[in-house]
């Protein structure tokens, strides 16, 4: 197989961005804007950078149709800090919240609230090895959200439909789905995405949060954790990841140049459809085994039938230019990450390399 100029990345996270987004920060990293330094080296309470963020917020709204009475913030951190700061922001020290399970950080983010909420399990596949999402569950009336994971990145199973909370706010942990299809934003009280799958670099959380629950009093606790003062704030209550902020804009751009949302989602469902079809058709040399009506769309688990040829499938790939392929350690076997920077043409390269390796090894 010709190797391409860069390998195809097929890593969960930190993830690849576009080459497009990568370029561009290149050539601007010496000379941001005129300025002559980088993006990194200017003051982000300057005339340069505020502008820069009210342009990435913007292009966000419009790319998501995100109303306005949701406030977004670009925060510090990772969605797992946030595990326990939604929590802490959302609910007061007697009250109780719901929780999705349906793999390894949708149980991290129970755990992680338990400190400040009574956090109830109202569904979980674990017991089916978290291959599927439920269908039904009772919601508590009286819980002050719903807590869902709709991707899990680990498990390899997507939501592809929003569960019925009634009057219950519903947060979503979208980190590894986030911009990768249409959304209806009002559907939710909370969207946090870290940003190292469709986003940027990591080390900043994007959140997306209904107005009147920035209003909940929440408990008390430092300015720095509270969300309302980041809000206040324009997401510079403290000197906020520049760097991130502006390559997340950039993607927002890229995105938008693709053809938005619904471009983006339906090149991810035939990425997607391509994958799982070859995995399907390899006559048992690979395998899935998560349910077909809760496949991830972004990260797709396979096994080889012998796991005695598992290092030299990794090995061959990587000398093919397939980077990343490796499972989870909690899962073992692979795992193909195809975020919206992945192209069709590195996938049908994967799918390619996959039927030439059972063909020598099957």
């Amino acid at each position: 197989m010709t190797h391409p100029a860069r390998p195809w990345n097929f890593s969960a996270g930190p993830a690849a961005l576009a080459p497009e987004v990568l370029a561009q920060a290149q050539r601007e990293l010496l000379d941001w804007r005129g300025t002559g330094v980088s993006v990194m080296e200017v003051s982000h309470r300057g005339r340069d950078f505020m502008a820069m963020a009210e342009e990435t917020e913007q292009d966000l709204r419009a790319l998501m149709g995100i109303p306005d009475s949701y406030t977004v913030l670009f925060l510090q951190g990772g969605a797992t800090q946030h595990f326990a700061q939604l929590a802490m922001n959302l609910a007061g020290p007697e009250d109780r919240a719901d929780y999705v399970v349906t793999g390894h950080w949708s149980q991290k983010a129970v755990q992680e609230a338990m400190p400040y909420v009574n956090a109830r399990v109202a569904a979980s596949t674990e017991a089916d090895g978290f291959r599927s999402v439920p269908t039904q569950f009772e919601v508590d009336p009286q819980a002050a959200y719903l807590h869902f994971t709709p991707n899990e990145t680990i498990h390899g199973t997507e939501f592809h439909h929003l569960p019925e909370s009634g009057d219950v706010p519903l947060v979503a942990d979208m980190s590894s789905d986030i911009l990768s299809r249409p959304l209806d934003v009002s559907k939710f009280g909370m969207i946090y995405a870290g940003a190292q799958k469709n986003i940027g670099p990591s080390g900043l959380v994007l959140l997306i949060v209904r107005d009147d629950l920035l209003r909940r009093p929440g408990r008390p606790m430092a300015d720095i954790f509270r969300y309302a003062r980041h809000a206040e704030r324009d997401s510079m209550l403290n000197t906020p990841n520049t760097w991130g902020w502006y390559l997340a804009g950039l993607t927002f751009q890229w995105i938008a140049a693709q053809g938005g949302l619904e471009a983006i989602g339906a090149r991810n469902q035939a990425k997607a459809d391509a994958l799982y079809a070859a995995i399907d058709g390899s006559g048992g040399f690979y395998t899935n085994t998560i349910d077909p009506t809760a496949r991830s769309r972004m990260n797709v688990p396979f096994r080889l039938h012998d796991e005695a040829l598992d290092a030299t499938f990794l090995q061959a790939s990587a000398e093919a230019g397939l980077m990343a392929l490796k499972g989870h350690r909690a899962l073992g076997g692979m795992r193909a990450s195809i975020y919206n920077a992945m192209p069709m043409q590195g996938v049908q390269a994967l799918i390619d390399f996959m039927g030439d390796f059972a063909r020598r090894h099957g």
